[in-house]
């Protein structure tokens, strides 16, 4: 049966297209023939991808009257030339370079690359990739640099650690934090010239004096003043990194001042505090139309399970796809500290970890968390509201069991009939 669908064949009368460079852009632009009605001019020229070079094709397009310039997403070279577009009131458009494959057979140029881009564009082939306003971008550059500076500040204290496994210190298989209050002025002491394993156990604080006796043991080892040298380099950086992290901080806490409200209502997510609020709001931004479903959402952030079917069969696993790391990273975090807790969020992850695994069950909570936020953000009047621990049992699993006990005995014969006690 013959179906209408929804693909329209309308054809962009004025568009251009980008192939990025470092040093060079490639721009083709099409545009109507006016002598020849129904045909089509084309234009393909290189400019320099300095400001001045992208101020005069930017002039150039809008005296050719282009509504609509389209470009990949080539590594972090297409931001100068969608930047000076998109001030001057284009309708720029990044796209994912996967959605804009060659034929095979077909040969490969810049120049070809543009055209073929060109083409593709007018005929309305193409979605915009989502790139944030120009608010969220700063935001989005001071939380991911926060979140590489953990990671660098993470990295060090880790070869912190392997320097005191080489000198035989095994203080960390006692100090659950070695780098805690009694951790830090126990490697300070080491750095100084204390070697005594007594003098530097009885350097514990409160409840890690019980362990004094097995400090003393974890101390005897042979640290020399190599050692002592390459960790105090490594302090350093340690502190230093903090520091810049903690001015990070405050430089965001001013960014994100006027959102304060939204941010509140993040933070009563389970496993998402201030700094994963202020991390997610700065990846996906305030506006939800882009996205016109929490679904939507989901599959952008490769959260939602791929489809891959021939022949009525399913072929391998549901993989998720690789999508935005920062995000990812942030809700998962979130997802496994969710985990941890009394709510419905971690319930449901222990349900799916029994059953399918740590990782899924991070994956699935990941998901979750990011649906909440999606309508938390498109009503500015929800709130968010737990349902608790025990919603599974009390709403779930009772249905999940009668529907259960109703197959088993219809597979047997019987005809059942449910009747509420009274």
């Amino acid at each position: 049966m013959l179906r209408q669908t929804q693909d329209n064949e309308e054809i962009i009368e004025r568009v251009a297209a980008l192939d990025i460079g470092k040093a060079e852009v490639v721009c083709c632009l099409r545009v109507p023939d006016e002598d020849h009605p129904g045909r089509r001019l084309q234009e393909v020229e290189s400019y320099s991808t300095m400001t001045r070079s992208l101020l005069s094709m930017s002039d150039h397009l809008a005296c050719l009257g282009v509504t609509r310039v389209v470009m990949e997403a080539t590594s972090d070279y297409w931001k100068p030339a969608f930047y000076v577009l998109e001030a001057a009131g284009f309708e720029t458009w990044l796209v994912n370079a996967k959605d804009v494959k060659h034929l095979p057979g077909r040969p490969k140029t810049d120049k070809l690359d543009a055209v073929w881009l060109c083409k593709v564009a007018e005929r309305q082939m193409l979605r915009p990739s989502f790139v944030p306003p120009p608010q969220f971008r700063t935001l989005r550059d001071l939380t991911r640099y926060r979140a590489d500076l953990v990671a660098a500040r993470t990295a060090e204290k880790q070869r912190a650690e392997k320097l005191l496994e080489d000198a035989c210190i095994k203080v960390s298989v006692v100090v659950s934090d070695l780098f805690g209050a009694s951790g830090r002025d126990m490697m300070a002491a080491l750095v100084a010239g204390e070697r005594n394993p007594k003098v530097l156990a009885q350097l514990a604080r409160r409840r890690m004096r019980s362990k004094i006796t097995v400090l003393e043991e974890a101390f005897t080892g042979h640290f020399t003043d190599h050692h002592a040298f390459l960790l105090a380099r490594m302090l350093g950086r340690v502190d230093a990194i903090s520091a810049d992290i903690t001015d990070l901080d405050t430089r965001i806490e001013a960014e994100i001042a006027p959102f304060a409200d939204v941010v509140a209502r993040l933070d009563e997510i389970p496993g998402i505090n201030l700094a994963a609020a202020h991390a997610i709001l700065a990846e996906i931004g305030l506006d939800m139309t882009r996205f016109p479903t929490a679904g939507h959402l989901t599959s952008w952030a490769r959260l939602a399970p791929g489809v891959k079917e021939s022949a009525g069969k399913k072929k391998g696993k549901a993989s998720t796809g690789h999508g935005n790391s920062y995000l990812a990273r942030v809700l998962g975090n979130a997802a496994a500290a969710a985990g941890r807790t009394d709510t419905f969020l971690g319930e449901r992850y222990r349900r799916i970890a029994r059953r399918r695994g740590a990782q899924r069950a991070v994956v699935a909570i990941s998901r979750s968390i990011l649906v909440i936020i999606w309508h938390l953000l498109s009503d500015p009047g929800t709130q968010f509201c737990d349902l608790g621990s025990g919603f599974y049992a009390s709403r779930i699993d009772p249905d999940r069991r009668k529907r259960n006990h109703i197959r088993q005995l219809e597979a047997l014969g019987y005809t059942v009939t449910l009747q509420p006690a009274a």
